[in-house]
């Protein structure tokens, strides 16, 4: 069965980076389409950014210019590198895959767990 698993989250101050990792079992990053999303308390599931299998790649506005989504074929690994971080940024972010193109949509047919990602002023 598909399993997507996030690491690499955790406490940092504003200017910041980290990078996010997904790592994915039972199906190949090369063969889907993926995206990051994030959700903190009280707001809904955003779409962070999304690449697919040509790896023409898409950002929501908010992060355009500091995050990069990209992935490791041969890892089988995806990738969400964050620089300048802001405390707007804190939520839990989830990697997801399916087989559709469904870029920042949350419609997404398979969902990691998430992984912290908090951001201090």
């Amino acid at each position: 069965q598909v399993q997507l698993v996030e690491s690499g989250g955790g406490s940092v101050q504003a200017g910041g980076s980290l990078r996010l990792s997904c790592a994915a079992s039972g199906l190949s990053v090369s063969n889907a389409c993926m995206a990051w999303f994030r959700q903190a308390p009280g707001k809904e599931r955003e779409g962070v950014a999304a690449i697919e299998t040509t790896s023409s790649t898409a950002y929501a506005e908010s992060v355009k210019g500091r995050f990069t989504i990209y992935k490791d074929n041969d890892k089988n690994i995806l990738y969400l590198e964050m620089n300048s971080l802001k405390p707007e940024d804190t939520a839990l972010y989830y990697c997801a895959a399916d087989g559709f193109r469904w870029w920042l949509r949350p419609l997404y047919h398979y969902w990691g767990q998430g992984t912290q990602v908090t951001v201090s002023s």
